[in-house]
């Protein structure tokens, strides 16, 4: 289920309970820490592939799409992956629009056609005039779609999928469309090599136990993660333990202090923006329950950029190297 779906839940209760007590050999606490990756911008392949098309591809709704002309691509979807890897397939300079969640150096400077966040407008979409869209059902809304396709733009679907096994299939399938196979092949063989990377001296033991929590707290959204909401599977790629799974949570679910308490994380992660509109780490520890849980009691907050943490692009391999460093205080490596 796509995250925007569950932002309409969520309060918080009141909460008495006395400070919780950090774990026996959980990594020592470094306070506060933002994990960043060494550089923000995608590295695309060298050299750029030509597209061979036309290329007839099956969407994930089933619907067979040919591809004729690659030359202005509309890459769109909630979390700013599948603009990700049309940039590192080298094709970046063919991209005429992006969605709000993608905000690499290179794709800056593009058009925004989701001003609600998740919601394509149409008008923003035919003004580009793209000769390809690609997408995922994170976006829509679906009459939105179908009103591009029938306008004769082919609307290539992708799979949605938030984990890192998925990553290789959406590289592909974008590739595929696109009418660069081999190049996709390529770009696949070096995310895997960089996760793979990522995750060697990564410790096994002494896990430390993560709550991720979704803020926005101008809109008044409080949610906390569980299994299958896309911060688990970064959770454990980088050593820890989803909180959230650990009590029996799935996708996200209203934050509650009772819930924050039972699941009793040793570091809470959020996103850079869900942190400041809160009021930063102080306004956040100020939230019911949060003060109650050993992660509150030694301020073990980490924060990372928003168009990073949960996009599950090609910049994999770097996220959980950034993420695994925080949450195990180390330094950079």
């Amino acid at each position: 289920m796509p995250l925007v779906l569950v932002l309409l839940a969520g309060a918080l209760a009141g909460c008495t309970e006395p400070a919780a007590e950090a774990r026996p050999g959980t990594p020592a606490s470094c306070g506060p820490v933002t994990a960043t990756v060494g550089d923000t911008d995608v590295t695309p392949l060298t050299p750029a592939p030509a597209p061979a098309l036309p290329a007839t591809v099956t969407s994930t709704d089933g619907v067979v799409t040919t591809v004729t002309d690659a030359t202005r691509i509309l890459p769109v979807n909630l979390y700013g992956s599948i603009a990700e890897i049309v940039f590192s397939l080298g094709l970046g300079g063919n991209v005429v629009g992006r969605d709000t969640s993608t905000t690499f150096p290179a794709a800056a400077h593009l058009p925004v056609v989701t001003p609600a966040g998740h919601d394509l407008s149409a008008e923003a979409v035919l003004a580009l005039a793209p000769t390809v869209i690609l997408a995922d059902d994170s976006i829509g809304p679906p009459e939105t779609l179908r009103q591009l396709r029938a306008a004769g733009i082919p609307v290539v679907l992708v799979a949605a999928e938030q984990t890192l096994d998925a990553v290789p299939g959406h590289v592909r399938a974008v590739a595929a469309a696109l009418g660069v196979g081999a190049a996709g092949d390529r770009l696949v063989t070096r995310i895997e090599a960089d996760i793979a990377a990522a995750r060697t001296g990564t410790p096994t033991d002494a896990a430390p136990r993560v709550a991720f929590l979704y803020l926005r707290g101008t809109a008044g959204v409080y949610l906390i993660g569980g299994r299958g909401a896309g911060s688990d599977a970064m959770i454990e790629a980088a050593g820890g333990v989803d909180a959230g799974s650990a009590i029996g949570l799935a996708k996200f679910r209203p934050l509650t202090s009772e819930g924050l308490i039972n699941a009793a994380p040793d570091v809470i992660l959020v996103m850079s923006g869900g942190l400041e509109s809160v009021g930063g780490v102080d306004g956040l520890l100020r939230l019911p329950g949060v003060g109650q849980t050993p992660a509150g009691a030694a301020r073990r907050v980490v924060d990372m950029d928003d168009g990073l943490l949960l996009t599950f692009g090609t910049r994999s391999g770097q996220v959980v190297r950034a993420l695994a460093d925080a949450l195990h205080c180390r330094g950079p490596r």
